[in-house]
């Protein structure tokens, strides 16, 4: 454990003039509640707003890893094209397309919804840079929607199939809805709040009057659609995923001041499982994770602009619940999407979906600006350390739907140009928007500190320039300079982050000052503030583990505020007994991890098995498997779980002897040797195996030898996951032997699953043909191996 000097751990802050290039931006104001000097905002807040966000244009970021993924992101954002994004509204308007559609969800029943992502990445990117080349992209989009909104002439745009038919359904009434479905289409108002929330970002970041004109015809638009629904029939409409359309109609009331914008946002109003969490039910376990969020961050910004205290309840009861009750170490939660019972946290490849975890850091800014708390900013931080900016390959630019957190995995990441999921739209905005939330402005005419990122605020309100320079958490080292015309008296607060267990210590020029923690959890230095002030702020970071609530012997490795992973190269660790695990008799696990000198790489020591551990931050993963998640056990443990390790080796063993035929599936020299033949197949590699599987319609078949003198059954070895659509019929002979849901098996491991095969189809017979067929709109496989067996 390293115990650096003051003078290698250090905050200094410094208030300086200059002519900053970014000073001459316009303005962006953002949705959250703000002082409003541009006049943006009609509504002002109806509730006591005790800290403000600073514009993105006012935040420019310096050298760090944040900023390395920014301008990754800023040169995907470039490298894609308006006209391939906007060709489905045009044809759907009955205007010509200018370039061909995007593949993936694009080209699926999602289509629309990166464009209105990629608008808010924009225009938010303008801000955040000051390069015009995305003020221009913003205007030129919106200039395209208007067109669209012309042709149409009914206030709506949008490309999803089948729109008019979806929505005049709903108009007249008839709502067929389910949790992803409306009337035949996937989560249409999804795709309409994406549509509308980067139309007003467009105006709020671009300052695009017609932005806004276009986005108010959507929301009159959406008004007259379920103007004759009654309560039940909204309801059972909000079944289906509707994004945060309560959210951006109350901005829409926000920045119009016209009240049938709010009224319509209540419209929006979930009972079903809203009314459950205002009286502090967890009714989470079970729920789509991202259907729920942007539903909660809508009563956030109703109660700011209401005072509606029922609002207020449903949004801090959610926001504890989920933080402290279903959150992964990393920041994130959900295991296949969903959230699962509290304080229990199963590992697969399918964890933390970046959706969520982009929503739950919005959520977080609203309720941060009504009470101001370290706690908040613990978790932003957190979450913005060791899940957003571990969602990006930095050298690519390309994103994670899931992260997976199966110990041994690895991520998988967006193409450019055929994908488009979800979380593609919510990671163009991730990292285009760090410079948010860094700092606030108190309603006291304080300036908070709350996240330790190099960065140069211009505090307009004060003419006053904060500029914050950190090599933390390598050095545990911020340097912020500043300059003013004239002094002035106000309060800094800086946040004391949770992580650092070892205190801190406060110098202002160089005079150590008392560091005495408020109630919320922040330093507050009171002065008269001169140029060439600076503070420096010691802080300790240590090595400690965090286990899981449900299972102590489970723990993830931290580093000051960064999370920790083992690195175990681009060779996947075998799935049963290479991945390592910690044994050690010390209850301090940590106590066995070591720094190599100052750089972020660490090892374990005498503490992994098989072997010891290189353990790097988790943004730096890309694609490496790794490890988050370590299993603890001491040596008595480990003696027991080595004894269990032989035991499968040998039942391995077994049941190689007793095999009469494998075909390792995927593979092109086994599957001819066994005469493999198909339809609309294809094959993927994946946890270092091969496998099979069969489109709708297809189907794929293949000889394997039998034992004629004894009973014979048929062992297929599948991977665990989200295999929604997978239900097959095996045939021997043509003839059924079983019917098979892979939806099953949800655990990230390999399942081996035994169908006897009847000894009639194998009486007098070398070989058989086994067939994988789909049931109706189903999928068959993926399937890694098929072996058969004798019976002894």
């Amino acid at each position: 454990m390293r115990n650096p000097s003051p003078l290698k751990v250090i905050v200094v802050c410094v208030i300086w003039l200059s002519n900053m290039p970014f000073l001459k931006n316009a303005a962006a104001q953002s949705f959250y509640p703000e002082q409003n000097e541009s006049g943006v905002m009609v509504v002002k807040p109806a509730i006591s707003i005790q800290a403000y966000p600073f514009d993105l244009a006012d935040v420019r970021l310096l050298n760090s890893p944040f900023k390395e993924a920014m301008e990754a992101d800023l040169r995907y954002l470039l490298e894609l094209s308006p006209d391939r994004l906007l060709a489905h509204f045009r044809t759907h308007a009955g205007l010509p397309a200018k370039d061909s559609v995007y593949g993936g969800w694009e080209s699926e029943g999602l289509a629309g919804h990166s464009l209105g992502h990629y608008l808010s990445a924009c225009s938010m990117a303008y801000a955040a840079t000051g390069d015009t080349a995305f003020l221009h992209r913003v205007q030129y989009i919106v200039r395209e929607l208007a067109l669209c909104q012309e042709k149409r002439g009914t206030g709506y745009v949008g490309a999803i199939p089948n729109e008019d038919s979806i929505f005049g359904k709903v108009s007249r009434g008839i709502i067929e809805s389910k949790g992803f479905d409306l009337n035949g289409g996937w989560s249409p108002w999804y795709t309409v709040h994406k549509i509308m929330a980067g139309l007003l970002d467009a105006y709020m970041y671009c300052h695009d009057q017609q932005a806004l004109e276009v986005e108010k015809g959507m929301a009159d638009w959406t008004a007259r659609t379920v103007k004759n629904l009654s309560e039940a029939q909204m309801q059972q409409m909000l079944i289906c995923e509707y994004g945060g359309m309560n959210e951006v109609l109350a901005n829409t009331y926000a920045v119009t001041g016209d009240p049938k914008y709010l009224q319509l946002a209540y419209r929006f109003y979930d009972h079903r499982i809203l009314d459950s969490l205002a009286m502090q039910k967890d009714i989470l376990p079970g729920k789509h994770s991202n259907t729920q969020i942007p539903k909660i961050i809508g009563c956030a910004r109703i109660y700011e602009l209401t005072g509606d205290q029922h609002m207020d309840s449903i949004a801090e009861f959610f926001w504890k619940d989920v933080v402290y009750h279903h959150t992964y170490a990393p920041g994130g939660n959900g295991n296949y999407e969903y959230f699962g019972m509290p304080d229990t946290f199963p590992l697969s490849d399918n964890t933390m979906e970046t959706c969520p975890t982009y929503n739950m850091l919005k959520l977080t800014t609203h309720l941060f600006s009504w009470h101001p708390s370290a706690r908040l900013m613990d978790y932003y931080e957190r979450a913005l350390y060791n899940h957003m900016l571990a969602t990006q390959n930095h050298q690519t630019g390309m994103m994670c739907y899931f992260t997976p957190l199966r110990m041994g995995s690895r991520k998988t990441y967006s193409t450019p140009f055929n994908s488009f999921w979800c979380c593609v739209g919510t990671g163009m905005e991730n990292h285009v928007k760090y410079g948010q939330d860094i700092y606030d402005r108190g309603a006291d005419g304080s300036l908070y500190v709350n996240l330790f990122i190099p960065s140069v605020l211009h505090w307009k309100q004060r003419q006053i320039i904060v500029k914050q320079e950190t090599g933390l958490p390598q050095t545990d080292t911020v340097h912020i300079s500043l300059q003013m015309q004239h002094p002035q008296t106000f309060s800094i607060r800086i946040r004391k982050p949770s992580w650092a267990h070892q205190g801190v210590m406060i110098y202002v020029n160089g005079v150590k000052e008392a560091t005495h923690v408020d109630q919320d959890g922040y330093i507050v230095i009171h002065r008269t503030w001169h140029n060439g002030d600076r503070i420096d702020y010691v802080l300790r970071e240590d090595i400690y583990a965090v286990a899981m609530p449900h299972d102590s012997s489970r723990i993830a490795i931290f580093y000051g505020p960064i999370l920790l992973a083992g690195d175990f190269g681009h060779q996947e660790p075998d799935p049963v007994q290479g991945v390592p695990v910690f044994v050690t008799s010390d209850p301090h696990v940590a106590h066995g991890i070591r720094r190599d000198g100052d750089s972020l790489v660490f090892h374990s020591v005498h503490l992994g098995q098989p072997v010891d551990v290189k353990l790097i931050p988790f943004y730096e993963t890309n694609d490496l498997f790794y490890s988050v998640y370590w299993d603890v056990f001491t040596p008595a443990q480990w003696a027991v779980k080595q004894k269990e390790y032989e035991a499968a080796k040998r039942a391995q063993q077994e049941l190689e002897k007793r095999t009469v035929d494998v075909l390792r599936m995927g593979e092109m020299q086994p599957e001819r040797d066994h005469q493999f033949r198909g339809e609309k197949t294809f094959t993927w590699e994946a946890h270092r195996r091969s496998w099979r599987a069969a489109d709708q319609e297809g189907y794929f078949s293949f000889v394997m030898k039998v034992d004629a003198t004894h009973p014979n059954q048929l062992i297929c070895t599948y991977w665990g996951g989200d295999n929604r659509g997978r239900k097959f019929d095996i045939l021997v002979d043509g003839k059924k032997i079983a019917a098979e849901d892979l939806n099953r098996y949800r655990e990230s491991k390999f399942y081996s699953i035994p169908y006897s095969i009847p000894e009639a189809l194998t009486q007098n017979k070398k070989q058989v043909t086994i067939t994988f067929q789909p049931e109706p709109g189903q999928m068959a496989g993926p399937v890694c191996e098929v072996r058969v067996v004798r019976v002894e």
